[in-house]
C-alpha cells in the first residue's frame, strides 16, 4: 500500500532513450516498459523510468512522492515553504505536479486519481 510522503518512484533524465536501455539493461540486466517514444518504465525494487523528451525532462533526478490527495499535498507543501514549478497536470497512470524545496531541489508528488 502506498503512503503520503513515501518516496515512490524516481525518474531519470535520458537524452537518447534506446542508448540508456541498452545500456542499463547490458550493464545490469534491467527491463522495461515502453510508454511512447521518449519514455521508458523500470522496476528495481523502486520504480522508475528515463524521460527522454527535451521539452519535459529535468536536467537532474527526479524523485517523485505519493500522496492519496494530490490537492491538499500541494497545500502542505506550499505551507511548508515549497514553490510550485509545475501545477497539477495528468499523464499517463494519474496526475502530479512538481515543486522546488527551499535548497531548490525539484521533487514531484503524484496521485493514481
Amino acid at each position: 500500500m502506498r503512503e503520503d510522503g513515501k518516496l515512490d518512484y524516481l525518474e531519470l533524465p535520458a537524452t537518447v532513450l534506446p542508448q540508456t536501455k541498452a545500456f542499463y539493461g547490458q550493464a545490469f540486466g534491467w527491463t522495461f516498459i515502453d510508454y511512447g517514444p521518449t519514455y521508458a518504465a523500470f522496476d528495481q525494487g523502486l520504480d522508475g523510468g528515463f524521460d527522454a523528451d527535451p521539452a519535459d525532462r529535468t536536467p537532474a533526478p527526479l524523485p517523485v512522492l505519493y500522496a492519496q490527495d494530490l490537492e491538499a499535498m500541494q497545500v502542505k507543501v506550499e505551507a511548508a515553504g515549497g514553490r510550485i514549478v509545475k501545477p497539477i497536470y495528468a499523464f499517463p497512470g494519474g496526475r502530479r505536479f512538481h515543486f522546488t524545496d527551499p535548497a531548490g531541489t525539484e521533487l514531484a508528488v503524484w496521485s493514481e486519481d
